[in-house]
C-alpha cells in the first residue's frame, strides 16, 4: 500500500509533465537562517521540478500573507493570531544569550534579558523577525540598549561575539552548533518569552498545492526524526 508521501510524489510527477511547480514560503529569521536551508536543500534535490521562493518576514506579516494567499506556507515562532489559519506545531525555538568564552557572564547558569541591556549587543539586521521582537521587548520594559553591529545571519553574529564586539541573543540550536568551533558560551534566558513554539501556517479550508504539501510533510518528518517520534 502506498504511503501518503508516495501518493503525493506520484501526484507531483503527474502534475508536472514538463512544467515546474512553485512553492512560496514566508518565514521568520530563525527559520530562514538556521534550519530551513538544510531542509530545502534535501527537498529540492529530491524534487527537481519544484522551485521555492523563500522570503524572511515578520510574524504578523507572515500570518496575513497566508490568509490572503500571498504565500502558500508560513513559518513562525511564538504567538500568532490564528484566525483563518491552520497551524501545525513542529518544534520549539529557545533563545539564549551568547557571550565570549571569557566574558564575565559566561559562568551564569541563567540570566534575564533585562540584565544584559547594559552590555554592548551584536544583533540581527533591522527588519528581521528577531530584531523586531527584541526591540519590542526592550521598548515594553521602558529600556534601551546599544547594538554595536547588525548582521545577516547567526554565524556572523557568533563570530562577532567571539571577537569580543558584544553579546547577542540567538536560537539555542545555532548557539550549540557554533560553540563547537568558536570560543563562545550559551547562557539560558530566564524570560518566559525565550521559549517559542514553531508552527507551519497554511490557509484554513484551502487545499495546498501538491508541492507545498510535500514540503510541509518534509518539515514534519525532519522534526519527528530529530525528536524520535
Amino acid at each position: 500500500m502506498l504511503s501518503q508521501v508516495d501518493r503525493l510524489d506520484g501526484d507531483l510527477r503527474q502534475y508536472a509533465h514538463g512544467l515546474r511547480a512553485h512553492v512560496r514560503i514566508f518565514a521568520n529569521t530563525t527559520a530562514v537562517s538556521d534550519f530551513l536551508p538544510e531542509i530545502l536543500a534535501d527537498f529540492l534535490a529530491l524534487h527537481p521540478d519544484v522551485d521555492v521562493d523563500l522570503q524572511e518576514r515578520l510574524n504578523s506579516d507572515i500570518a496575513r500573507a497566508v490568509r490572503d494567499g500571498t504565500t502558500d506556507i508560513g513559518i513562525v515562532a511564538g504567538f500568532v493570531e490564528s484566525e483563518g489559519l491552520s497551524a501545525m506545531h513542529f518544534s520549539t525555538d529557545r533563545l539564549v544569550l551568547v557571550v565570549p568564552a571569557r566574558h564575565r557572564l559566561a559562568r551564569r547558569k541563567r540570566i534575564a534579558f533585562a540584565d544584559t541591556l547594559d552590555e554592548d549587543h551584536v544583533g540581527m539586521h533591522e527588519g528581521s523577525t528577531l530584531h523586531g521582537f527584541l526591540s519590542e521587548v526592550v521598548k515594553g520594559a521602558g529600556r534601551s540598549y546599544r547594538q554595536r553591529i547588525r548582521l545577516h545571519g547567526f554565524d556572523a553574529m557568533c563570530r562577532m561575539i567571539e571577537a569580543g564586539v558584544g553579546v547577542g541573543i540567538v536560537p539555542e540550536s545555532a548557539a550549540v552548533r557554533h560553540a563547537k568551533t568558536m570560543a563562545i558560551v550559551a547562557v539560558p534566558l530566564s524570560d518566559a518569552w525565550a521559549v517559542r513554539e514553531r508552527h507551519v501556517l497554511t490557509r484554513a479550508g484551502m487545499q495546498l498545492p501538491v508541492a507545498a504539501r510535500l514540503l510541509v510533510d518534509a518539515i514534519a518528518r525532519v522534526h519527528s526524526t530529530a525528536t524520535g517520534r
